[in-house]
C-alpha cells in the first residue's frame, strides 16, 4: 500500500499535464503532496481492517463505507471528484455507478490482507462496488489488485501480462513509448489501468516504475499511485523512500499505515 501512497505523493505536482513527460524530474518537491489518493487507499484498508474475521459481502461493503465517509470528511479538500465528493458527504451511500479510475488508486490493500486470488478479487469487488459499481470501475479494481498479488507472490511479469490480457481483456500491446505523446489527462479505469501496468511491466525497479509512470502524464497521481502499488508487490519499497513518504503523512494517516504494517508483520507478508 505505501507502494501506492507514493506514487500519489511523487505524482501529485504533475496531475492535469503539468509534467515534461519525461522522466527526469525531482522525486520530491515542496509541492509533493498526498490527494484523495492516499486517503481513500488507506481508508479502503482501514475498512478491511475493522470489519470481523469471516465478514459477508454486506458486512464488509458497510465497514469501508463507513471508514471511506470517516476519513475522506476529516480531509474535505483532498481533491476528490465531483460525483465521489457528493457521495462523501450526503447521507445517501447508494453507489453512481461510475467507471472512474478511484476504484482502481484506493484497492492495494486487498491484495495483501487477502490470501488467495479469489479472496482478493471479491475484496476488490467489493471495495469498488460501494461507488464504482459500473463493470468497467469493478474490472479495474479487480485487475489492479489481482496483478499485486500476483506480484507478491512471486509471478514473473510476463506472467502477471498474460493473466490481465486474459482474465480482464485489457490491451496491453503498446509500450510506454507509443502510450507517451497521445496520452492526456483522463480519469476512467478504461484509460488508465492499462497504461499503469504497461508502466510497471516497462519499469525495471521500484523507482523506474514510478518514473516512468509519471512520463506518461495524464491524471499522473492516480496513474503513478496504480502503478506504484504494483511494483511494490514485485520489488518491495526502497527504505528511504518509505521514510520519505512516511514524513509527508500527517499522524492519524499514520496510524492507519502503521497498524496496517503492523497486521502484515504479523502475518509474515511484510
Amino acid at each position: 500500500m505505501i507502494g501506492a501512497i507514493l506514487g500519489d505523493i511523487i505524482g501529485s505536482p504533475y496531475e492535469f499535464d503539468r509534467g515534461n513527460k519525461s522522466k527526469k524530474f525531482p522525486l520530491f518537491s515542496p509541492a509533493s503532496e498526498f490527494t484523495d489518493d492516499t486517503v481513500m487507499t488507506l481508508a479502503v484498508a482501514e475498512g478491511f481492517m475493522n470489519a470481523p474475521a469471516g465478514a459477508d459481502d454486506e458486512t464488509l461493503r458497510q465497514s469501508i463505507i463507513r471508514s471511506m465517509h470517516s476519513l475522506g470528511r476529516r480531509y474535505p479538500d483532498a481533491g476528490y471528484g465531483v460525483h465521489f465528493g457528493m457521495w462523501l458527504f450526503l447521507e445517501d451511500d447508494t453507489p453512481y455507478n461510475s467507471f472512474g479510475n478511484g476504484s482502481a488508486m484506493r484497492v492495494s490493500s486487498a491484495a495483501w490482507l487477502f490470501d488467495d486470488l479469489a479472496s482478493v478479487r471479491r475484496a476488490a469487488r467489493l471495495s469498488a462496488e460501494v461507488t464504482h459499481n459500473h463493470p468497467e470501475g469493478i474490472k479495474g479494481a479487480e485487475a489492479v489488485a489481482a496483478a499485486i498479488y500476483l506480484a507478491r507472490t512471486g509471478s514473473s511479469k510476463e506472467e502477471i501480462r498474460s493473466y490481465t490480457i486474459r482474465a480482464f481483456g485489457y490491451d496491453l500491446s503498446r509500450t510506454c513509448d507509443e502510450i507517451r505523446p497521445q496520452y492526456y489527462h483522463v480519469e476512467s479505469c478504461q484509460e488508465t489501468v492499462p497504461e499503469a501496468i504497461t508502466a510497471f511491466l516497462e519499469g525495471t525497479g521500484f523507482e523506474d516504475v514510478i518514473r516512468t509512470a509519471v512520463s506518461l502524464g495524464g491524471d499522473c497521481d492516480t496513474l503513478t499511485a496504480i502503478a506504484g502499488s504494483m511494483a511494490e508487490g514485485f520489488y518491495g519499497v526502497p527504505a528511504p523512500l518509505k521514510a520519505e513518504c512516511r514524513r509527508r503523512l500527517p499522524p492519524d494517516l499514520l496510524t492507519i499505515l502503521d497498524r496496517y504494517t503492523a497486521l502484515l508483520a504479523q502475518t509474515g507478508k511484510a
